[in-house]
């Protein structure tokens, strides 16, 4: 039979467990409460990702579609565009990789739309994103890594040979490079093989030739 003693001490020995289950609540809402937070940021990020595409997409078919689409013109564009992308997205962190990769994706993406040349573009695009990082003080490296990502995404959606698109733009990377220093060449070629992964031997075939005293030499930048 329980008595008063020991009703009080079941009691107290409840009330521990209670104040955990409020803990426990209190830790999930927590837990909700940052996923939330993390799911919504990660949103406005893909948000300005694809504002940033669409932009760059419709300034490189607008250009394209009065200038016959000459390779010149894609050039051109392509530069104008990925050094504003550069100087906009800042040196480095999260605003220069959404740049970078809603350039690459808004350049193939406009080309594509008016029966452009996509894998030329795909070379002109990373040729002008190196370079423009480098003029402006950005890290080659992130650039390297994003503008691949963010070209092979749009040949998938574009329905483009993505080897191709891989191949060129890893020359243009390594031409690019190659003007700026042997540091470029090696800091470049080192992230995008690992990208690349059966493509290495390829980047490792043209980094020689672009990552000389003469820079420029063994172009195979097209024309």
């Amino acid at each position: 039979m329980a008595t008063k003693h020991t009703r009080t001490a079941d009691a107290g020995r409840n009330q521990p467990a209670s104040a955990g289950d409020g803990g426990t609540h209190g830790a999930t809402g927590a837990h909700d409460s940052i996923e939330r937070g993390i799911a919504d940021s990660l949103s406005l990020l893909s948000t300005a990702e694809t504002q940033v595409s669409a932009l760059v997409r419709q300034t490189v078919a607008d250009t394209l579609g009065t200038g016959a689409g000459a390779a010149g013109a894609l050039t051109a564009v392509v530069e104008q565009v990925a050094r504003g992308a550069i100087a906009a997205g800042g040196e480095v962190g999260t605003g220069l990789a959404i740049s970078v990769r809603g350039v690459a994706k808004g350049v193939v993406a406009g080309v594509h739309d008016v029966g452009g040349d996509v894998v030329a573009a795909s070379f002109d695009t990373m040729h002008a994103l190196i370079l423009a990082a480098a003029a402006l003080g950005a890290d080659l490296g992130l650039v390297a890594r994003h503008a691949l990502g963010g070209l092979l995404e749009a040949a998938g959606d574009s329905g483009v040979d993505a080897t191709q698109i891989a191949a060129r733009a890893i020359a243009g990377a390594v031409e690019a490079a190659g003007k700026v220093s042997k540091v470029a060449v090696t800091t470049v070629r080192d992230v995008l093989v690992g990208i690349a992964g059966g493509l290495g031997q390829t980047l490792h075939a043209l980094a020689p030739a672009q990552g000389g005293d003469a820079p420029g030499h063994g172009s195979t930048r097209p024309h």
